[in-house]
């Protein structure tokens, strides 16, 4: 696992905090939580005022399974920042959790050759700061 004082990249920065809040604060207890509607019940992300089903504002941050699997991704060969130049070649990813939403991540733990659309993976936690613990998947 990477340590805190090893992570020299950029960090995400929330475009609406408020309501990514949730997200953040539970991968910083390594809990990984999905937005789910109250009236509908559906699942969704990323994370926003109103649930895109079914318009009800009234939403919860539910824990979710931590499993997915790889539903889509690319191989990233040349960065666009050069912090991340020593990580190529790296995956970039959408999974799909179990709960069916579809997350843009990073696969880790595995040779970019052996990734398999449709390959089972669990979440991963990597604590970069005191304050940012990135979400990413590993195989299963």
């Amino acid at each position: 696992m990477t340590t805190q004082a090893e992570y020299k990249k950029p960090l995400p920065r929330p475009s609406n905090p408020p309501h990514t809040k949730p997200f953040w604060e539970a991968a910083k207890q390594h809990q990984l939580v999905l937005p789910r509607c109250k009236k509908c019940s559906r699942y969704h992300f990323y994370p926003r005022e109103q649930c895109p089903f079914c318009f009800s504002p009234d939403l919860e941050w539910v824990p979710a399974s931590g499993k997915g699997r790889l539903y889509s991704y690319t191989i990233i060969r040349q960065p666009i920042n050069p912090a991340f130049a020593e990580d190529v070649p790296y995956p970039f990813a959408m999974v799909q959790t179990d709960e069916g939403v579809r997350m843009i991540s990073n696969v880790v733990g595995c040779r970019v050759e052996d990734l398999k659309v449709d390959m089972p993976l669990v979440v991963e936690f990597v604590d970069a700061t005191p304050d940012w613990t990135l979400v990413k998947w590993k195989p299963a």
